[in-house]
């Protein structure tokens, strides 16, 4: 059985929203964990914001914080150059991931393929330089909550495979059947074995990070900017374009893992940083209706949190 959905609102108003949202999401047959946070007046509203979530490749955020971190310290250089090899690269269907020939990048540019595009190559290659434990203990030194960084990327593909061999078709069936139990057989869906976080500690992160709490300024500034050249609008974004907004955000899609982060500040001043982390019990491997859920989800809470 379902533990009852706990809200969050810091009055009746924004509990509504909260409530509004999670009914939208379970219609769709949609579980998961959504949060908004007005980063200069702290309002905030949301549900199951304390549920631990496998991350897919919202974990490139803090992944891409600590490299920045490295940067800053003047530990790394961003010019480095790194050469993929096709054949041993991570598997993926942007960036590096899908190149079919060897290539040369810098750092700094493997940093922007990752949060561009979601590059598990480059992403597998910046862990290679910052290895998976060094993140993790670098998330604990700076108090990062709940986030744990336990694998490469390219693990998830790797579990998958062991589990349902080439069928993913298979292996999102037994990512539903197993959602919500206490035994997953796909171990990076396990939060206790996967990357992993909760909306909470993934929107004081990004409330760190654009408030210049977390690593040097050097680094969260590159952060932000990064962020803000996501190609992926089909989510949080969707519902907030507009000449007066700037969104600046990271998806993170695996089977029946369909997330986003981000902030998004408009012309007035108001910033808000929202955390949507949500689970399909759906078959299948396009849901736009889902998406569309997601972004009705951020323009709702921005709506309600804006002063």
């Amino acid at each position: 059985m379902s533990a009852a959905v706990v809200y969050v609102g810091d009055d009746s108003a924004l509990t509504d929203v909260a409530e509004a949202i999670a009914a939208d999401w379970a219609a769709l047959g949609v579980r998961g964990s959504f949060l908004a946070r007005n980063l200069d007046t702290g309002e905030q509203l949301g549900f199951g914001v304390q549920e631990l979530t496998p991350l897919a490749s919202v974990a490139k955020v803090p992944l891409a914080l600590v490299v920045l971190d490295r940067i800053a310290a003047g530990d790394l250089d961003p010019g480095h150059p790194v050469t993929l090899d096709p054949a041993r690269t991570s598997v993926g269907p942007t960036g590096l991931a899908a190149f079919r020939h060897a290539a040369t990048v810098a750092v700094g540019d493997l940093l922007l393929s990752m949060l561009s595009v979601s590059d598990n190559a480059a992403a597998d290659a910046l862990l290679d330089l910052v290895p998976v434990a060094e993140v993790d203990a670098r998330l604990r030194a700076w108090g990062c909550g709940e986030l744990r960084m336990r694998h490469r990327m390219n693990h998830m593909y790797e579990c998958a495979a062991g589990a349902a061999g080439n069928d993913f078709s298979l292996a999102l069936e037994l990512a539903i059947r197993d959602d919500g139990t206490d035994r997953q057989t796909i171990e990076t869906l396990d939060p206790a074995c996967a990357n992993s976080g909760s909306a909470a500690a993934l929107v004081e992160l990004l409330r760190r990070v654009w408030c210049d709490e977390i690593s040097a300024p050097a680094a969260t500034d590159e952060l932000r900017r990064l962020m803000g050249l996501q190609v992926f609008t089909q989510r949080l974004a969707s519902e907030l374009r507009a000449d007066t907004l700037r969104w600046s955000g990271k998806t993170g899609t695996f089977l029946h893992l369909r997330h986003e982060i981000g902030v998004v500040e408009a012309a007035s001043g108001d910033r808000v940083a929202i955390a949507a982390l949500s689970r399909t019990g759906r078959r299948a491997g396009v849901a736009a209706d889902v998406d569309w859920a997601i972004g009705v989800a951020g323009r709702s809470a921005f709506e309600a949190l804006r002063r």
